[in-house]
């Protein structure tokens, strides 16, 4: 497990992190792939402040699976909810509450930092989070549209986010992305089945506009291809076929 105790924090409203608008393309890598897109992206871009981290999130669903399942269907709305630590969570250490939505291939985040204990007490509908802003409305409102959300699924991943210095272009490698149904709290572990064959990786950019052309070409030569592969929607697909096996024996 990694922990970067200097993870980025949401506070406000002011925040960059704590509200954010962007595309996201996402892509499978293999170790070789991963290897020749650093090669290409030297003198282009550079690892983030935070380095290599650990990061959990905990997402909350209807008792039903209503959001992962609407988020399958591939709808041009959909939205999800969960709660992000970076390395393992302590009771009262930093967390952060976060209202994922992305509508026709836009994607829009709002966050708020908090601490595991309030979030489950918020979620249960016992507290208000003390946000009298924009953000706290906004997760309120999807709390009580929703009625009952419980903790669904843990994704775990090794990330190494990577910049571009004079642009809104943002990288990010996941490595080791994994999930666990069980033993949902997020002070538990950050142990979990492999969503992936060994060694490989998930690329995302998160771009406020377009690829510039040296990554493009990056691409190309690489031989990735854009995916829609959601961490969450291939674990819930693998929990729903390790049910149906269970039920046909």
């Amino acid at each position: 497990m990694l922990h970067n105790p200097a993870a980025p924090t949401a506070t406000s409203l002011d925040d960059p992190i704590a509200v954010m608008q962007r595309f996201e393309l996402k892509y499978i890598m293999t170790p070789a792939q991963e290897a020749q897109l650093k090669r290409a992206m030297e003198g282009h871009m550079t690892p983030d402040q935070f380095g290599l981290t650990s990061i959990a999130s905990l997402y909350y669903d209807t008792p039903d699976a209503r959001l992962i399942r609407a988020s399958l269907e591939k709808p041009k709305f959909k939205e999800k909810l969960r709660l992000r630590s970076y390395g393992l969570a302590t009771e009262f250490s930093p967390v952060y509450l976060e209202l994922k939505r992305k509508v026709e291939g836009v994607v829009y985040k709002r966050r708020v930092q908090t601490t595991a204990r309030q979030a489950v007490e918020f979620l249960a509908g016992k507290s208000s989070l003390g946000l009298a802003c924009q953000i706290g409305r906004e997760l309120t409102a999807f709390r009580d549209y929703y009625e009952t959300l419980v903790p669904a699924c843990m994704i775990i991943y090794d990330r190494t986010a990577y910049i571009e210095a004079d642009g809104d272009l943002r990288l990010t490698i996941d490595g080791n992305p994994r999930y666990r149904s069980e033993h949902l709290g997020m002070t538990h572990s950050m142990e979990g089945t492999s969503l992936l064959p060994p060694g490989c990786s998930i690329l995302e950019l998160k771009v406020q506009s377009a690829v510039p052309l040296w990554l493009t070409k990056a691409l190309s030569e690489a031989k990735l291809y854009q995916t829609s592969f959601s961490k969450y929607g291939e674990a819930y697909r693998r929990e729903l076929q390790a049910h149906s096996m269970r039920s046909a024996s």
